[in-house]
């Protein structure tokens, strides 16, 4: 009996060590993003820099600014975070939240089904609906949204407003985070014959180029929207700490203040009231 109770004592005693080293492994493991993020004081954002007036530079500076890039910051600093922007293209946003490296998107992205399957939004902060640019002299030919097929249409591949121009059959023609003046100028020289996307976006595009030949089409609205940041759909505790921050800067007045600056005047965070036409994607 007593060496079976030394050889219990004896294996008792080494039971410790290994039960410790399975808790700490196990504390380890349960270690959140947001635990990380909060210890290192950086929450790392992607964008594009290039999307005005979500994401992009004054002429002749350095200096990162933007409606999303303020908003971000701002909740970055009621978080006690330091924001760290990462500029990629679109298309590249949403694969660098899958794989850690950014915490966030943050460029004037539609909230979408077939995105809320793969991702987490914020709470929206804009909302709005979808235009068309067009060539003044002749509206690129374009009477409705079933005169886009055959027509070429300007964007980046993976936005909502390409998924509507290839539902009506336009010949996409991609860009690789290209600036506006870009995009309005092919329209305008015939390059290309459309640019869909969202209203705000468009007026204020072509409020700040009047010299191309380039208007939105007057009878083209289409698929009210929702905008958010977008995150990891695991980083549940990211996004409950930014919709708490945003539901007191929606509180307070600050997204309407922000949005007043870089919208001309204009109060997105209020869902706008236009009869626009519902197109259901694939």
């Amino acid at each position: 009996m007593k060496r079976m109770t030394k050889g219990l004592a004896a294996s008792l005693l080494l039971a410790v060590p290994l039960a410790a080293c399975g808790d700490s492994s196990t504390d380890q493991a349960e270690t959140s993003r947001w635990d990380e993020i909060k210890e290192d004081g950086t929450l790392t954002v992607g964008t594009a820099g290039t999307l005005y007036p979500a994401s992009f530079r004054e002429e002749d500076s350095d200096t990162l600014t933007g409606f999303d890039v303020e908003l971000m910051k701002e909740v970055g600093k009621r978080l006690d975070l330091e924001v760290q922007f990462k500029e990629m293209a679109f298309d590249n946003m949403l694969t660098s939240v899958q794989n850690g490296q950014v915490d966030v998107a943050a460029n004037d992205i539609s909230v979408t089904e077939d995105r809320k399957e793969k991702f987490a939004f914020s709470t929206p902060y804009k909302y709005t609906y979808g235009t068309a640019i067009v060539r003044k002299s002749d509206l690129s030919g374009i009477e409705s949204l079933e005169d886009l097929k055959g027509k070429k249409a300007a964007g980046e591949a993976t936005t909502v407003f390409m998924d509507v121009a290839r539902q009506y059959g336009a010949e996409e023609v991609i860009y690789d985070n290209a600036t506006n003046d870009q995009y309005l100028r092919d329209v305008s020289t015939g390059r290309t014959d459309v640019i869909l996307n969202d209203y705000y976006l468009q007026t204020l595009a072509l409020a700040f180029f009047p010299e191309f030949d380039i208007t939105i089409h007057p009878d083209i609205a289409y698929n009210p929207q929702e905008v958010a940041f977008l995150m990891d759909k695991e980083n549940a505790e990211l996004q409950e700490n930014i919709d708490r921050v945003l539901a007191e800067m929606l509180e307070d007045g600050t997204v309407k203040e922000l949005s007043e600056t870089f919208y001309n005047g204009a109060d997105v965070s209020v869902e706008p009231d236009v009869d626009a036409t519902i197109v259901e994607l694939d």
